[in-house]
């Protein structure tokens, strides 16, 4: 469990600033016109505390180290290893510390870690977005819409649906959102998804299910296109779906996730995800608060 941290934020939201100099909300805008030091985190203002009290001539107020579990557990990146998160996180890593580790996790494993406070994000995609986790509002770093579909190896045919039942298939566990697509293209060509798993073998990551493709262990895969294009595998799509990182609405002024949202929209990550086929980068790095996002889960 995430130790608690004592004393006031670093970052502070509009409506905290608004208290802090004693001023309306809507008065704080103005500010900024003046010069209250602001940075954007995805469509919204944050501000540092102790650049706030300077700038107001008041002096700033003691606040307490985190400790070092604490530190240790809130920079970490649970998710399942999407090429854009792998370059996102070596995009964080590139300047300076706090460091973003990465642990890697299926949707559902990641979302209980972030429940748990054990993560500061969790990837999410695939079943919609939740709003809560743990009785905690959560928002959402929107990344990609990303392809998701069946791999076979360079030169080859990608096998139908149908014929999938008599080849070795690299599959994922139930609790991988990915499946959820798979499910819902076999019900759609009334096939019985038993028969087509006969020889299914279970791997833990879209690198794990590429990789059995690309050395011959599988005969076929379920994974994203952006993985079947690093291995250079052939491949057919399924469907397209948001995929994003869920953060506890509170911690969206933490400074390591305003770091990774400057991140995400920078021109230098764009530039690398817009070379790898599969991705549509619109809104990257925007702030989402979902309700039910099962539309961008459709085919």
């Amino acid at each position: 469990m995430m130790a608690a941290m004592a004393g006031p934020p670093l970052l502070l939201t509009t409506t905290e600033v608004a208290e802090l100099l004693q001023v309306h909300p809507k008065h704080v805008y103005r500010l900024i016109k003046r010069g209250l030091p602001a940075k954007r985190v995805g469509g919204e203002w944050r501000f540092d505390r102790v650049a706030v009290l300077g700038w107001a001539g008041q002096p700033a107020e003691p606040v307490d180290q985190p400790t070092a579990a604490a530190v240790t557990n809130a920079a970490l990146l649970a998710a399942n290893g999407d090429v854009a998160i792998e370059m996102l996180v070596d995009h964080v890593n590139a300047s300076r510390p706090p460091w973003l580790g990465f642990v890697r996790a299926d949707r559902d494993r990641a979302l209980a870690m972030l429940s748990r406070g054990e993560v500061l994000l969790a990837g999410s995609h695939g079943r919609g977005f939740p709003r809560s986790a743990a009785g905690v509002r959560l928002a959402r770093i929107h990344l990609v819409v990303r392809e998701v579909g069946l791999v076979a190896p360079r030169g080859d045919d990608v096998p139908a649906l149908v014929q999938l039942g008599k080849l070795a298939f690299a599959y994922r566990p139930q609790s991988a959102a990915i499946v959820v697509h798979f499910e819902q293209a076999v019900a759609q060509a009334k096939l019985d998804p038993t028969k087509l798993l006969r020889k299914a073998t279970l791997l833990d990551s879209h690198q794990a299910v590429a990789t059995a493709v690309a050395s011959g262990r599988a005969q076929v895969g379920l994974t994203t296109r952006a993985w079947a294009h690093r291995l250079g595998l052939e491949f057919r799509v399924i469907a397209s779906e948001s995929y994003g990182l869920l953060v506890r609405a509170t911690q969206l002024g933490d400074p390591l996730v305003v770091r990774v949202c400057e991140a995400a929209q920078s021109s230098t990550l764009r530039a690398v995800l817009a070379e790898i086929p599969g991705y549509d980068l619109g809104d990257i790095g925007s702030i989402r608060y979902d309700i039910d996002d099962a539309a961008h889960s459709a085919a």
